[in-house]
């Protein structure tokens, strides 16, 4: 039996500017380019650019559904979960993600930021992005900044070799 594949949340808005887009497709095709798994919210904006960037390189895409309907995920993922549980759906994006990488995004990504953080789960974050360390105290370990799609993912990897 093999090892699992790690596992890398991204988190974003659903509608963005083309920069972020761009950038979440690099991120999606660093995933796909390093064997990870892509776990997104499966929708448009971030998540999808990001699914289209992972697929376009031979990746796997999870997209982990608001609504009932399968048939609602963007066109890039292969394995799409319709939860039927709204906003609540964010707690299962963190949960199936060994990682995270945050985009700019509205209230629904920092509460994905929020519960990576709850868990112990580091999260990456882009410019734009929610930095909550302009808020408040945040362990520096697990809240860390990159500027670039393989600078994220480099960041994302690196985590989850130090927690073993």
């Amino acid at each position: 039996m093999s090892a699992q594949k790690v596992a890398i949340g991204v988190i974003g808005g659903s509608s963005a500017d083309e920069e972020t887009l761009h950038l979440a497709y690099d991120v999606g095709m660093h995933c796909a380019n390093n064997d990870a798994v892509l776990v997104c919210g499966g929708l448009g904006g971030v998540m999808e650019w990001a699914s289209r960037g992972a697929a376009d390189n031979g990746g796997l895409v999870v997209g982990i559904l608001p609504g009932e309907d399968r048939n609602a995920a963007n066109p890039f993922v292969n394995i799409a979960i319709p939860t039927g549980m709204g906003i609540g759906r964010n707690i299962f994006v963190v949960r199936t993600s060994d990682v995270l990488i945050a985009f700019p995004g509205s209230y629904g990504t920092l509460s994905e930021i929020a519960f990576a953080l709850n868990s112990g789960k580091t999260v990456i974050y882009l410019p734009g992005a929610w930095n909550l360390k302009k808020i408040g105290k945040v362990d520096g370990a697990l809240f860390k900044e990159a500027f670039n799609a393989a600078q994220a993912v480099g960041f994302a990897l690196n985590a989850l070799v130090k927690e073993v």
